[in-house]
């Protein structure tokens, strides 16, 4: 399966995994302190869908947005 929307070309993008520890100052702790970062993935919600392009019914992986917002007419 395709790692990024036919349409909008939205793909996988990298981030942080904050892990942190304590009592925040507001609840009366000495505040928040990090105890771990690793590196993780945002994958994007994608499916796999007939859709109509040009009059032809295409298979096409395309990202839950992309559905929602109606960039794309799906196959009957």
């Amino acid at each position: 399966m395709a790692k990024s929307c036919s349409l909008c070309g939205k793909s996988s993008m990298v981030g942080n995994r904050i892990v942190r520890h304590g009592m925040p100052k507001k609840k009366g702790g000495i505040g928040l302190h990090t105890t771990g970062i690793t590196k993780r993935k945002f994958k994007p919600n994608l499916h796999k869908i007939r859709a109509t392009v040009n009059g032809l019914n295409v298979r096409m992986v395309v990202c839950a947005q992309c559905i929602k917002k109606g960039s794309v007419k799906k196959a009957k």
